[in-house]
């Protein structure tokens, strides 16, 4: 995937000078090696300048992983630690950092192999937190050095989403569709969260789509188009200007990020895109979200943003889908009732018009789109990628900001039923276990609007991490609670 940070973390030791320092050298180095046979050894990079006793040290250390292309931090507890110099380093690190600390091996070693990194771990939360420094600290940080390797590894993804978001770009085109204030979209939070906002029109968008016309890089991706699409192409009459398109969002975002390092679009795509550019722009939304530029639809700078956060997290391609429909019942009954374990209020259909990868589709056709052509000719509605979504599991979610700019999110892990979904778009029918409550408790009581996003896989534990550290209240984080946990606006008598 392109558009998305490598990430290289720094292990940083340290030791409280009256403890020995063996103990945090020997440590790391087995830390290490139990990530190195277990992981990619590129995620990370042991710092060897020295062990952290004090500020001095912090700042050589410092120094060193800044040298070594590091921009992720673990701060290793090798035992208790000097908890003024372990947290400057972190203060003063430029990246996410992690803090973790080393569990004792063996009960035959505890007079001077003993530690007390178990105690240290509070005195360094304590101290992050009086200095209003941001760490994140797994569940339960102390473990074996298998175990501290894999609180790592579980840390590359949320590191991953942090640092793009610190150099992400959103481009929009055009103000909201009428009738479309779900997709409100207060900035501040954005400058909050260090993202920077780029608000065009789509008459700006259009004189560029006009100025790529007769583009010599159009027939290569024309011929891509058809590669890709092979039997599905339908509409290969409107290849050549999705292709111009397509050229036309690139090169956009190459001379418009700026100082930043990845960028995800908020695209318009009606009600006066089809009639003036004279096609949809759907297959085109798909295929850069296949590549990790997210597209999202209707000009949905917050759904832009968490389809960003999913691509980091996944590495792979994400999409945005409305939370579309319910599941009829003679459906439910003849295809999922004895084959699934979900109630039919359990299940759902989540669909956009075509903007989904057809790497995440079990089928795929490139055809108009049936809702604009009930209205319109229906050769302008051309361009829509349709198909149902491939079964397995799936990540819902969304972060977004209120209207009185308050963050808010939500996460749920469900799947994809491989159930046909006899209907047209790119469209799959979801089940999210307690789906009837979240969608009373959360989703509408929350005030969200209709977008998701969808990661393909779960990835709830990473997702939420990331949002505590970029500051959402986890009062304000919600999830499908199961049953006998009611929400706070639940009747208990319901």
């Amino acid at each position: 995937m392109m558009n998305m940070p490598e990430v290289k973390i720094g292990i940083v030791a340290v030791s409280r000078d009256c403890f020995p320092e063996s103990l945090s050298v020997n440590r790391r180095k087995a830390l290490v090696e139990a990530y190195k046979a277990k992981y990619d050894e590129k995620n990370i990079y042991e710092c060897p300048v020295c062990i952290v006793e004090s500020e001095i040290h912090m700042v050589q250390a410092l120094e060193d992983i800044k040298a070594a292309g590091c921009n992720a931090l673990v701060v290793y507890l090798g035992n208790f630690g000097p908890e003024i110099s372990e947290t400057l380093l972190a203060k003063h690190f430029d990246g996410p950092a992690m803090f973790i600390a080393a569990a004792e091996e063996s009960g035959n070693n505890l007079i001077q192999g003993r530690g007390d990194a178990y105690c240290g771990m509070l005195n360094a939360s304590y101290n992050l937190k009086l200095r209003n420094i941001k760490a994140y600290i797994p569940e339960y940080p102390v473990g074996t050095a298998q175990e501290c390797a894999d609180m790592i590894e579980e840390f590359v993804p949320i590191a991953r989403g942090i640092i793009g978001l610190s150099q992400l770009k959103i481009i929009s085109f055009g103000p909201r569709p009428l009738n479309f204030l779900a997709c409100n979209a207060p900035i501040k939070q954005l400058y909050n969260l260090g993202v920077e906002i780029e608000e065009n029109s789509e008459l700006d968008l259009f004189e560029a789509f006009n100025n790529h016309a007769g583009d010599a890089r159009i027939p290569e991706v024309v011929k891509d188009m058809e590669s890709e699409l092979g039997a599905g192409n339908k509409k290969p009459e409107i290849l050549e200007k999705l292709a111009q398109y397509e050229l036309t969002l690139l090169d956009w975002i190459e001379a418009h990020k700026g100082y930043r390092k990845y960028v995800a679009i908020a695209g318009k795509c009606w009600p006066a895109f089809q009639t003036q550019f004279g096609f949809v722009p759907c297959y085109v939304n798909s295929r850069l979200a296949g590549r990790g530029i997210p597209v999202s639809c209707e000009v949905d700078i917050y759904g832009a943003l968490s389809e960003f956060i999913g691509t980091c997290v996944s590495n792979d391609a994400v999409t945005l889908l409305d939370i579309n429909n319910s599941v009829p019942a003679d459906l439910y009954q003849e295809d999922i009732k004895g084959n699934y374990e979900y109630a039919q209020k359990e299940t759902f259909m989540g669909f956009h018009c075509g903007n989904t990868s057809s790497k995440k589709l079990s089928f795929c056709e490139m055809k108009y789109q049936l809702i604009m052509a009930r209205s319109l000719p229906e050769e302008v509605t051309q361009g829509t990628l349709e198909g149902d979504i491939a079964p397995g599991d799936i990540t819902f979610f969304r972060l977004q900001s209120t209207a009185d700019n308050i963050l808010r999110a939500y996460i749920a892990h469900g799947e994809v039923l491989p159930v046909a979904t006899r209907s047209f778009g790119s469209i799959g029918i979801f089940a999210i276990p307690e789906m009837n409550r979240f969608y009373r408790h959360v989703l509408i009581e929350k005030n969200f609007p209709h977008h998701g996003a969808v990661a393909f896989g779960h990835f709830g534990k990473a997702l939420y991490e990331i949002f505590k550290y970029i500051g959402v209240d986890v009062e304000e984080i919600g999830f499908n609670q199961p049953k006998g946990m009611l929400y706070k606006t639940e009747n208990p008598f319901a």
